[in-house]
């Protein structure tokens, strides 16, 4: 005997049936245009407006969401079991922090800010604005947690207390940034995703640079990567949930399943695309200046998870020639530097990439 009702097949998820009592809409698809134009509608619990992300690439393996804080005012208090970390779209302001029975940390941000609440602790974010609202996106592992436990006090009512991810120390959004191996930064506070300086990153191709994060001891990850006027990055696949936000620039991306024909995507600042599990995807710069990205997605060298995998074991930066994921650009079809003549052509621009070695 069960509590919940006759079984059927391809049942909504509790994630499905909790996402729809939040009475915000729900955005599909494969990519957004501009996350600064998204309609947004009253979202009671949060106090603010709102609307959910759910790209097909993210599989329920994660979800995102827009959320507007009107002029000089707050959102309601939460907590909850999903980890999150948001990004500031638009505005400046304040968010206060506290474990439960725990004193109270404030800490200020603006546009471009970047930052993870601590799992599970109480938060509160504060428009600093008394003439225009702030809009924030924020990338979670609800989908997860949720149908995981499927139980909703559990996952927002949870009185634990994560005090190895956080105790109040008086530094922990100030403190100075360390640098591990491969580009991993280490740091709980972003103040501005736009100009941070990056790495140099040679395995993906394009004279790219980058920098990885680990913030407020998080399972989930992010990394930006920047590339070059007139280039484009090699072609790769992973598992599903990357979101990718377009931070400069302006160009497209192609992404397909293996043996199928790509689909392209065009992009500028502010579009945001997510690629299906196992799908290739590649990025490309038609503009006239450096292209620059944010991805929110699984992936934590601190705690051993680097993606969900799914059933494939990714070795996304490791030629398709000895059983990886990423294909090499001798190996490309000859129709991608085609296109990307094409697109460059239109703004009177030029491949400025080394040819000489492309075709084997």
């Amino acid at each position: 005997m069960t509590n919940g009702g006759e079984i059927t097949r391809n049942m909504p998820t509790p994630y499905m049936k909790w996402q729809e009592k939040e009475g915000i809409p729900s955005i599909g698809g494969y990519a957004i245009e501009d996350l600064n134009t998204v309609p947004v509608q009253p979202w009671p619990r949060m106090g603010g407006k709102g609307v959910f992300i759910n790209l097909i690439g993210s599989e329920q393996a994660n979800d995102g969401y827009i959320c507007e804080i009107p002029p000089g005012k707050a959102l309601e208090p939460q907590r909850h079991l999903f980890e999150e970390t948001m990004v500031i779209l638009k505005g400046r302001g304040a968010t206060t922090l506290w474990q439960e029975g725990g004193r109270k940390q404030t800490f200020e941000w603006g546009e471009g800010s970047m930052f993870s609440p601590p799992l599970n602790c109480w938060y509160q974010l504060f428009n600093g604005q008394g003439d225009k609202p702030v809009r924030f996106l924020s990338v979670t592992t609800a989908p997860l947690v949720i149908n995981l436990f499927h139980n909703l006090d559990f996952v927002f009512k949870n009185d634990f207390r994560f005090t190895d991810r956080y105790t109040a120390e008086e530094d922990y959004f100030s403190a100075k940034g360390k640098i591990h191996f491969a580009r991993l930064w280490e740091s709980n506070f972003i103040s501005d995703v736009y100009t941070l300086k990056l790495l140099e990153y040679k395995e993906r191709g394009a004279g790219g640079i980058n920098l990885r994060f680990q913030m407020s001891e998080n399972s989930f990850g992010a990394h930006i990567s920047e590339f070059p006027v007139g280039t484009y990055k090699k072609g790769h696949r992973h598992g599903p949930g990357a979101h990718v936000i377009i931070l400069n620039g302006t160009g497209y991306s192609l992404m397909w399943p293996e043996g199928k024909e790509p689909q392209k995507f065009p992009w500028k600042k502010g579009s945001m695309l997510v690629p299906p599990d196992k799908w290739f995807h590649q990025h490309f710069n038609t503009g006239k200046e450096p292209a620059r990205y944010l991805a929110l997605r699984w992936g934590n060298d601190k705690y051993g998870i680097w993606a969900i995998r799914m059933t494939h074991d990714y070795k996304s930066a490791e030629s398709t020639d000895s059983g990886g994921d990423q294909i090499e650009y001798p190996n490309e079809s000859p129709a991608i530097m085609k296109v990307f003549r094409e697109e460059l052509s239109k703004n009177n621009l030029q491949p400025t990439m080394p040819l000489e070695s492309w075709r084997k």
